[in-house]
């Protein structure tokens, strides 16, 4: 934590699915639908997890009808939560502690994500005025991840969550400010299956905005809030975003793009595109 501007590799904010007890595969629930085969309850091993705690059908995920797997991302809180709050203790070992094991990982996967927000807020130099007060905030945050188990477990996240907010709107309010002219505000808006191909949405407010099957097909997206848009099975081939405020790789996981999409470097190109 001593980098002046924290970057998600500094924060370990990169799911090490190698590096973690499977706590995914067993601590959610899913229900069989379009992105799951079958129902799996709370606290129960998904059939393909095997005894090494890596997926038996990893890299077929999607043709077996669990399309689901292959857009959540921990952000890295599944190995924190099996390497340093439980040092290197698994459910499986210790079938005693399991319950608390994933309710931290519950915690942990949204401080991660806080985190990961406020690492793409340092990165804006339009934001600079906040800075200071975002490099204490994941000082705060941070310690709350390498804190003992049971003051993870009882962490307000609302509260926590709340906090961080107040500089992730500032931060979207500066650096779409830079952008210039009257930018679009969609915050919330219900755009399920809207045809926005080609679009100016460049500086766009986003935020929490439904583009479930949307066409944003050469769409520019740069400068745009996205935090908490819902991304499954928007079209992005073509589109430009290349620098979305606090775009996430479960965003880019759930879409579908192309080679023409742009994202920024810190994410990954998903295989299915």
């Amino acid at each position: 934590m001593s980098h002046p501007n924290p970057t998600p590799a500094d924060l370990e904010l990169r799911a090490d699915c190698s590096s973690c007890a499977g706590l995914c595969c067993v601590a959610l629930p899913f229900a069989a639908s379009a992105d799951f085969a079958v129902d799996k309850a709370a606290g129960t091993p998904c059939t393909n997890l095997l005894a090494d705690f890596r997926c038996g059908i990893h890299a077929h995920l999607r043709e077996r009808g669990f399309s689901g797997c292959t857009v959540f991302d921990c952000f890295g809180a599944g190995q924190k939560v099996t390497q340093v709050t439980f040092t290197d203790r698994d459910w499986r070992q210790h079938p005693d502690s399991s319950g608390q094991m994933f309710t931290a990982f519950a915690v942990m996967r949204q401080l991660h994500e806080l985190l990961w927000y406020l690492a793409d807020a340092l990165t804006r130099p339009a934001a600079s005025a906040v800075h200071d007060e975002v490099r204490r905030a994941v000082q705060e945050v941070d310690a709350l991840t390498r804190s003992d188990a049971e003051t993870i477990t009882g962490v307000d996240v609302a509260a926590v969550r709340q906090d961080v907010n107040t500089l992730l709107v500032r931060t979207s309010e500066l650096v779409r400010a830079e952008v210039g002219g009257r930018t679009k505000n969609h915050r919330s808006a219900d755009l399920i299956g809207a045809s926005k191909r080609g679009a100016n949405l460049r500086g766009a407010n986003l935020r929490g905005a439904l583009l479930i099957a949307a066409d944003l097909r050469g769409a520019d997206l740069r400068s745009a809030d996205v935090i908490g848009a819902d991304f499954r099975d928007t079209d992005l081939r073509g589109a430009d975003l290349t620098d979305a405020l606090f775009l996430t790789q479960a965003q880019v996981n759930a879409a579908k793009g192309d080679a023409t999409t742009k994202i920024p470097a810190r994410l990954d190109r998903p295989g299915h595109w």
